[in-house]
């Protein structure tokens, strides 16, 4: 057997013989399990590949089965748990093993991805004490949170991992499903850097990793992204009405301007969508509400004023009024086109207001 595994082995059979009898544990039994807490934790540092590194993942929604399925082609054994089963069907049919539980998914893992909705979720799958997954994670192991959640959760969460020998990592992804489709995510990671560094092979194969300091500073650095995304959609949509009002084909307007200083990935993903009416969500409208909910708290704490943020914040609100928040966010053409009551439609140009 080899040396990771049978130390696996060996901690599994000696902690439970130890929470067995722990108040009455002889010193030699005690020395034993903090023994091998120390060889788990060596071990996990040896580097990271399919054969010795045994893969979890937690939330298999748009981005997350996309993103745990770049890991199962690259030979990865992953385990997984998703209160949906069906939404995790297409990986098990990719050959992933279906867990009745984020604990049941750490307790066979040495690195746990999650990637869900609301900073709720992320407490309830990663820290209860039942049925959360850092229960089930033995010393040296790694939880990789990629959900875009609060900074103070995340530090929670990196303090809690400590207090049991592991570690965790706050790694929220921007891209929307293209990039998670196509391996292409920007990943903004914090806490300890030689964690991050030890796991770019799990990363690389799904975006680039950035490392932006100690636990929570992911989550901020997500968090700015998701401002300046809020303000750019609101450019966006402005400036297609705008032209549709002004007589122009919104078409060739977007193309004109792509590769002008008003170009961005925004335009890039959103632009032609918006004009075939395709508002399937890449992101949610009730998670981006969410985050920039998140942003507003934030803002309230450090004492500054975002007054594009609060603006993105109500119109994107308004979606969630009308019953849309299931849809993309480059929905939020429907606000803009309520408000002046007009519908944009491709090819045929409205004529110039007089």
């Amino acid at each position: 057997m080899p040396l990771p595994l049978l130390l696996r082995s060996l901690y599994q059979n000696c902690r439970h013989s130890y929470t067995l009898s722990n108040s009455r544990a002889s010193n030699s039994s005690v020395a034993l399990f903090t023994l091998l807490r120390h060889f788990m934790a060596a071990a996990s540092a040896e580097p990271i590949t399919p054969s010795n590194t045994r893969v979890g993942w937690i939330g298999t929604g748009v981005m997350g089965q996309s993103m745990c399925g770049h890991l199962i082609r690259a030979g990865y054994k992953l385990t997984v748990f998703n209160r949906t089963v069906s939404k995790a069907q297409p990986l098990l049919d990719m050959g992933a093993q279906l867990a009745q539980s984020p604990q049941a998914v750490a307790s066979q893992s040495d690195v746990v991805f999650s990637i869900v909705g609301y900073p709720s979720d992320v407490r309830s799958v990663l820290l209860d004490s039942k049925s959360g997954a850092l229960s089930g994670l033995r010393p040296g192991g790694v939880l990789v949170d990629m959900t875009t959640s609060e900074p103070s959760l995340a530090i929670e969460i990196a303090s809690a991992a400590a207090s049991k020998g592991c570690h965790s990592i706050d790694a929220p992804v921007s891209g929307g499903d293209r990039g998670a489709k196509g391996g292409t995510l920007a990943i903004f990671t914090g806490g300890d850097e030689s964690v991050v560094h030890r796991l770019s092979p799990l990363f690389s194969l799904m975006g680039k990793v950035n490392y932006m300091g100690s636990s929570g500073k992911g989550q901020f650095a997500k968090l700015a992204n998701q401002i300046t995304i809020a303000s750019a959609m609101v450019g966006l949509v402005e400036g297609m009405v705008y032209a549709q009002k002004a007589g122009l084909d919104v078409g060739l307007y977007l193309d004109a301007i792509s590769t002008g200083a008003a170009g961005s990935k925004s335009l890039d993903l959103y632009g032609h969508r918006i004009l075939k009416r395709d508002f399937a969500p890449g992101f949610y409208v009730n998670h981006f509400v969410k985050d920039l909910g998140i942003c507003l708290k934030e803002c309230q704490n450090m004492g500054i004023a975002l007054p594009g943020l609060a603006l993105a914040q109500q119109l994107y609100v308004s979606l969630k009024a009308h019953g849309e928040g299931n849809l993309g966010t480059q929905s939020l053409i429907l606000v803009l086109e309520r408000l002046n009551n007009v519908t944009l439609k491709p090819g045929a140009p409205a004529a110039a207001s007089t």
